[in-house]
């Protein structure tokens, strides 16, 4: 995959192919590493309000000197904000952390609500019997606010994450503003072939649907995996970096995270692996993914009631 490329997306914005993730990153480091990002070449930033880092984002992004319309900048809904008049409050509080006035791209961050904490940065409210505080509210509330911040101008592409294919096409029901993304886990340990396809058949589709771009935004570490590791030999690159590399029509766009100056460059750098090699890769059966295990990432479009 080119670093320099970039793909268009539904709503007409181009979004780079190579972003830098920001999630797990440690206090302090985070503002380093964006702004190392961004000074080798890197133009897609992708952050999260459950993160708890956008401040610090939005510090390495001024002390880089790229000026923003040259920037890509993802943030995420969280949970406790899915009430429509939650939406523009949350929203506004990553735009005043991440120190810009509009996003580039803002995704529902996960297919379930949470009850809204009195302490603003609570993320995972507690019911009285000791599990997350999950309550019923449709995606289609949440979306309706969102496409009316996209007609403010806060918001350039709308789009969903760790979406079931069910859940997607129960948006699109009512959707007025069709998702211009599925940011989904995706990697050796994680294929979900189906999602993919089906979400590829969109791009192609003569039918009236959304064109569904799906980023890697997750990926388990593949050090200890020999075929990978074999590969990565082969091509003279890492494990990790080898485990979310393949041909550009396959995955448009990935996001990895990493605070290491000498890791930020190498995901940049350009590289592809072959046909034959990403078979080698995808061909083993494995089984280990995260989010597979969440009742959140139902392939029903039913609501879940309560985690514990």
């Amino acid at each position: 995959m080119s670093s320099g490329r970039s793909f268009k997306l539904n709503s007409g914005h181009s979004i780079p192919a190579v972003g830098l993730g920001t999630w797990q990153s440690g206090p302090n480091e985070v503002a380093r590493a964006v702004e190392h990002a961004l000074r080798h070449g890197y133009r897609h930033i992708d952050a999260a309000a459950v993160y708890d880092n956008e401040e610090e984002v939005g510090a390495g992004i001024k002390a880089s000197g790229v000026p923003r319309e040259e920037i890509f900048l993802t943030s995420k809904l969280w949970n406790t904000h899915h009430k429509a008049e939650d939406v523009e409050e949350a929203l506004d509080q990553s735009l005043a952390d991440l120190g810009t006035d509009y996003v580039d791209l803002y995704l529902i961050h996960w297919p379930v609500s949470f009850s809204k904490p009195a302490e603003k940065k609570q993320r995972f409210p507690l019911a009285a019997d000791g599990g997350v505080d999950v309550i019923d509210v449709p995606a289609s509330e949440t979306w309706k606010a969102m496409e009316a911040l996209v007609k403010k101008g806060k918001i350039r592409s709308i789009g969903v994450s760790n979406f079931s294919k069910a859940r997607i096409e129960d948006l699109l029901k009512t959707a007025e503003i069709k998702p211009a993304v599925n940011q989904i886990e995706a990697h050796p340990y994680l294929q979900q072939p189906e999602l993919l396809e089906w979400s590829k058949q969109q791009d192609t589709s003569e039918l009236p649907i959304a064109r569904l771009e799906t980023i890697i935004s997750t990926f388990l570490r593949a050090l200890d995996d020999l075929e990978v590791a074999a590969i990565a030999k082969e091509v003279a690159a890492s494990p990790p970096r080898s485990s979310f590399s393949g041909p550009s029509s396959a995955v448009p766009s990935f996001s990895p995270k990493s605070v290491t100056p000498s890791r930020i460059e190498e995901n940049f750098q350009d590289f592809e692996l072959s046909a034959a090699a990403l078979e080698r890769i995808t061909s083993s059966t494995r089984t280990t993914g995260t989010t597979c295990l969440l009742a959140w990432v139902s392939t029903s479009s039913e609501s879940t009631t309560r985690l514990s």
